[in-house]
């Protein structure tokens, strides 16, 4: 039910895009580091497993489940001529939800001798892989899928061959496996997206030294590359700040701040949806330290919002935030409408269809689209409804979180339960947490 009051000082979960990125990149470089984050979700810790099971990495101190940052020290395997992961020995390793593990797992898989065979839950195993597996071909890896979908299995260190790529997806996942592969090749190799994606592979490889540049939607990388090890310390995910700046711009009494928080241009898009809505947002950039800007974001209430209409060019900005954006609009004056959203139905979940149906759940005026969906808002509720509805999560970790910001602030006519909270550790164990601390 509705709260009376949202205020409070968060420190957020590491970014997971960032996360996996500083571990798995680290394990195919030259010496060693320290890779340290705070509150890691269940994604980051099957990196963190996975890498621990080819003997890249060990845990320094920390706990998870506590709050304590963690420490973990990352040995590469790279070899004299390029960046690669340890290891000769067969070996499978268990990716559990995470999607961004699986594709840059097989991607890096390749620059490594021996066979690796890639798994996943249930969730995991229902979503798109030979998009990854079609481009690493054209390149000379030996890689099959089932039927699509995992088990991936990788037969690492046939050679590989520079190629110009031309995706049909704007992937940085699929991007980011293609640029890891091609380390082990010996030329200049080039993928080109249709739209814009996230720069996160480019700016750490960079930083850790391969020779690697995006312009416009094309990045390139020079082979065989190498880097070294370096140390990194991974700021909070946006994507986990994003529900308290819903929460926030639709409370009417609220002043939440949000420390040491990911700042790159191209995740903090909610931001600018939020702003076009009407939001009051304070962002405070810290001083430059690591491949990634970092900063202090601060939400106060303010007027109510207003609907937004977001087509293909806005939705991969926030393909991840959709559905707590979905919460706002629900809660703005008039219609909004997302389009040219279609990826969302192979995420952890359809988060079209559960998005819809959570609103209507609760009283919202919803409309499914085949890309997206139509909303008409209403103003929030300040007090309980006196009945409450059953929001169906289908275990996926967003659309619980974006209904629990949803009842904490009274969108819609009735209160809500979602039926697994728990998944939320997904991405952002101690959520519920930070929730009271508001309180």
């Amino acid at each position: 039910m509705p709260a009376p009051q949202l205020r409070g000082t968060l420190r957020l979960p590491a970014d997971k895009s960032i996360a996996h990125r500083a571990l798995l990149f680290n394990a195919m470089g030259r010496g060693s580091a320290e890779v340290s984050m705070h509150r890691p979700g269940a994604d980051v810790r099957s990196t963190a497993a996975a890498l621990a099971d080819l003997g890249a990495l060990a845990t320094v101190d920390g706990d998870p489940d506590d709050g304590t940052p963690v420490r973990h020290r990352v040995t590469g395997g790279a070899t004299a001529h390029h960046a690669a992961l340890p290891g000769t020995a067969d070996v499978a390793l268990d990716c559990g939800n995470s999607g961004t593990l699986m594709r840059l797992l097989a991607g890096a898989a390749t620059t490594r001798a021996g066979r690796t065979v890639l798994v996943g839950d249930d969730s995991l195993s229902s979503r798109p892989m030979e998009r990854i597996a079609e481009p690493l071909r054209a390149m000379g890896a030996s890689i099959t899928t089932a039927n699509g979908h995992a088990p991936v299995t990788v037969a690492g260190g046939a050679p590989l061959t520079p190629t110009t790529h031309l995706l049909r997806v704007a992937s940085a996942q699929v991007l980011g496996a293609l640029t890891l592969a091609a380390a082990a090749a010996d030329g200049v190799t080039e993928v080109t997206t249709p739209g814009p994606t996230r720069d996160h592979t480019e700016r750490l490889l960079a930083f850790l030294g391969a020779r690697v540049e995006r312009a416009g939607h094309t990045t390139t990388i020079h082979g065989p590359a190498i880097w070294d090890c370096r140390d990194i310390d991974v700021p909070a995910d946006p994507s986990a700040a994003a529900f308290w700046l819903v929460a926030g711009a639709l409370h009417p009494d609220a002043d939440i701040t949000l420390d040491h928080v990911g700042l790159n241009p191209t995740r903090i898009g909610v931001i600018r949806v939020l702003e076009r809505m009407g939001a009051r947002i304070e962002v405070t950039p810290a001083d430059a330290a690591g491949p990634e800007p970092a900063g202090t974001i601060r939400v106060r209430s303010g007027e109510r919002l207003h609907a937004v209409d977001l087509g293909p060019d806005d939705v991969a900005d926030v393909i991840d935030e959709l559905p707590v954006l979905a919460v706002a609009m629900a809660g703005a004056a008039g219609t909004s409408t997302v389009t040219g959203a279609s990826e969302l139905r192979v995420k952890e979940s359809d988060r079209i269809a559960l998005t819809v149906a959570g609103l209507q759940a609760i009283g919202v005026a919803a409309e499914e689209l085949p890309d997206g969906w139509r909303i008409t808002g209403a103003p929030v509720r300040t007090t309980a409804s006196g009945g409450s509805a059953l929001v169906i999560t289908g275990a996926d970790h967003r659309i619980a979180m974006a209904f629990a910001i949803a009842d904490l602030v009274g969108v819609g006519t009735t209160d809500c339960d979602v039926d697994d909270p728990a998944c939320a550790d997904v991405s952002y164990p101690g959520f519920f947490d930070d929730m009271g601390r508001l309180l």
